[in-house]
């Protein structure tokens, strides 16, 4: 295949307009559209392979074309526009029908008729899968579960014991987890567990606060069987006071008047010359850099194909291919019959896709924002647009990207400062009581910025203390509130990021500061002066899987973490690379290793995973995350211990919380950042923004040498 890595400007927008004029058919990896989905719907209903109703879609989403394809429509000036129009569309279909998960790949053909897109659908494959786990919920079946609440006859008797209205009850769907057994009884011991799709239901008082979670009834499971949609198992263990609702709400108007006192003065981003990028269709221009946004109904957004300008050079450079979070892993630390269960996999058992609901313009964006849709389908196989679900902004934060001020020159003072304007991809996924704000944060350092930030209500546990004096066992969280305890938990937010670094091929490195003594002897590094030790680099080349896997806090040494590409090297003889810097929230599971949660999601246990690229390897949990047992995700397939070195490879990072409530995080929690960065390191031939230009003050440059210079 012809190098890809590098493309002249001029290149890459010829290439870009010729592939848009060669074909109507969408980017490789534009997600599908409305009718798209129609079309897909349509085929996987007319299919004979599935014959059993009803049937239920749990999934619909782009079947990627293969890597190699997608390099060559997007970097390869020599490909014919034949080779654009021959490339398969396609879509991955998760269904549920007669009790058992079907896998279908559905062939996509677009077309124009009368210049109004169409599609039309055919099913090319199809398999049961027999293993262990199942899909994600659906929203529609969570409703039907939680209207089976109220017509119970021992929930309605349970309701009415408790002097609670059952006006007042909302319920909530949980995922089962897995507690050993057979791999698909699913539901583990306690509360009338049942063999197979299950699910257990909590419930609590809403009245005259929105914030219901902070009321549950505590004592209460039900179990649901999802297939059959009838309650399998009861039990009501124990009585609690519901917390009282005052105090509660978040609502504006609801929560007591504003705070006394001075305010920040309100402010707005103003842009007088407009936005600074561009959106065509899913893809996205600004300053340095051009990538694309899809999304996934699993995933929510995924950025691919993004290449950083090299302005010394005049060439577009690769930096990532596809990334994306993996799952989002947050258990519980009660052990008790209500809690015990609550180990969420996120992404795997209900999705991420669908919580991304409208973001609020001015609040959750700035006001130079621009918005993006998305389409999922229902679990009829409809399509369902979600509007403003996610936006691009230019951030303007005061940050500063470098600067000097030089004193020691005769008669000058050299001042020179340049601002740090970064280019933001943010979707907000509200998973039940907690909000994520994930955002994907572009520099013109070449930088790639990823952030997590928490916000959102506790999950608590009714209890009958009221003050923390009446505490004397472990209560396994926090008390927040009279008759409110805020459980312990984690949070192990995984990315999935598929880096290119100039081009496919790439290796992980671990440069280890190591100490060394002040031998005197200038043969071993020493010198003869009164220094006694100095710490070096010792440059590790990660060889194969188990050498790729980096657990941050428990290393001996401290280290950089660089992924490089091998064939390509600096003028002066530097591989080139990026490097992966923790911005915070490094923690890591500290779960027995035989505890089933943990087993799940034993990728927890370290920071950092970097393996070879596989297409099929894109969730760390597995596929079929619903009650899962460990056996197929990121550690299993890591377990092979592929070699790793000059390949296409993946890093894998989990943003690691562990959340020890306080009161300031009741009734809704301030919100709490973490993340990582990705930086160029020897990237570049120098700093790649050594000639941006200054600010400007009203024409002027603003804290730079040249106008006081020009001044004098």
């Amino acid at each position: 295949m012809p190098q890809l890595a590098m493309l002249p400007v001029v290149i890459l927008g010829a290439l870009i307009a010729a592939a848009a004029a060669a074909s109507s058919r969408p980017h490789p990896l534009d997600p599908l559209s409305a009718a798209e989905i129609t079309a897909v719907r349509a085929a996987v209903l007319a299919s004979p392979l599935v014959p059993a109703r009803p049937l239920h879609f749990h999934y619909v989403g782009l079947d990627e074309p293969d890597k190699p394809d997608v390099l060559a429509y997007a970097y390869d000036t020599t490909t014919s526009p034949s080779f654009w129009h021959a490339m398969p569309r396609r879509a991955l279909v998760i269904v549920r029908a007669g009790g058992q998960s079907h896998e279908l790949r559905v062939e996509i053909t677009t077309r124009n008729a009368s210049s109004v897109a169409s599609a039309a659908a055919s099913v090319i494959s199809h398999a049961v899968h027999r293993g262990a786990g199942f899909p994600a919920f659906t929203l529609e079946e969570q409703v039907a579960a939680e209207a089976l609440a109220p017509a119970y006859p021992p929930f309605a008797d349970s309701v009415r014991r408790r002097g609670v209205r059952m006006d007042d009850v909302v319920c909530s769907v949980l995922p089962a987890g897995w507690f050993g057994g057979a791999a698909r009884a699913g539901a583990g011991a306690g509360a009338g567990a049942a063999a197979g799709r299950v699910a257990k239901m909590q419930c609590f008082v809403a009245g005259d606060t929105a914030n219901y979670y902070a009321r549950p009834i505590e004592g209460v499971t039900l179990v649901v069987d999802l297939d059959r949609m009838t309650i399998v198992g009861y039990k009501d263990r124990v009585t609690y006071p519901v917390p009282k609702a005052e105090g509660t709400d978040y609502r504006a108007g609801k929560a007591g008047p504003p705070l006394p006192g001075p305010e920040p003065a309100p402010g707005v981003v103003v842009q007088p010359e407009g936005r600074g990028f561009q959106i065509d269709g899913h893809v996205v221009r600004w300053a340095n850099w051009e990538f694309h946004v899809g999304f996934d109904t699993r995933a929510g957004a995924v950025i691919s194909l993004a290449s950083v300008h090299d302005a010394d050079t005049g060439l577009w450079r690769r930096v990532l291919y596809r990334g994306f979070v993996s799952e989002v892993f947050v258990p519980y630390m009660d052990p008790a019959e209500e809690w015990y269960f609550r180990t969420f996999l996120d992404a795997g058992e209900t999705d991420l896709g669908p919580w991304a609901y409208p973001l609020q313009p001015g609040a959750d964006c700035p006001a130079n924002a621009a918005y993006l849709d998305g389409y999922s389908a229902d679990q009829d196989g409809n399509p369902v647009k979600a509007r403003n679900m996610m936006c691009v902004f230019e951030r303007y934060a005061g940050d500063v990207a470098w600067r000097h001020t030089e004193s020691g020159l005769p008669d000058q003072l050299i001042t020179e400062v340049r601002p740090d304007v970064s280019l933001v991809v943010r979707m907000v996924v509200s998973a039940g009581n907690y909000d994520y704000i994930l955002d994907w944060e572009f520099k013109t350092s070449g930088t790639i910025k990823f952030s997590v930030s928490l916000t959102g209500l506790l999950e608590v546990k009714a209890t009958p203390y009221t003050h923390t004096d009446e505490i004397t066992a472990d209560a396994h969280g926090t008390l927040v509130s009279e008759n409110t305890l805020a459980i312990y938990h984690d949070h192990y937010v995984t990315y999935h990021v598929d880096l290119d670094i100039d081009g496919t091929n790439n290796s992980f490195v671990k440069n280890v500061i190591t100490t060394r003594s002040n031998t005197g002897d200038p043969a071993t590094g020493g010198a003869a002066t009164p220094r006694r030790s100095y710490w070096t680099v010792q440059r590790e080349v990660a060889e194969t899987e188990a050498d790729g896997q980096v657990g941050l806090d428990t290393a001996a040494e401290p280290a950089d973490l660089l992924f490089v590409n091998p064939g390509k090297k600096t003028r002066i003889g530097n591989e080139v690379g990026y490097r992966l810097i923790p911005v915070g929230a490094t923690a890591a599971s500290v779960l027995a290793d035989d505890d089933f949660p943990q087993r799940r999601a034993s990728y927890t246990k370290k920071q950092v995973w970097v393996t070879p690229y596989n297409k099929s390897e894109k969730w760390a949990a597995g596929t079929y995350a619903d009650q899962s047992t460990g056996d197929d995700g990121l550690a299993a397939w890591s377990g092979r211990n592929r070699g790793i070195r000059d390949e296409d490879i993946v890093l894998w990072y989990t943003v690691g919380l562990h959340h020890i409530p306080y009161q300031e995080d009741f009734p809704v929690m301030p919100t709490l950042t973490g993340g990582f960065e990705l930086r160029p390191s020897n990237f570049f031939e120098r700093n790649p923004i050594l000639r941006v230009r200054p600010a400007t003050t009203h024409g002027h440059s603003a804290n730079c040498s040249c106008d006081s210079a020009a001044a004098r």
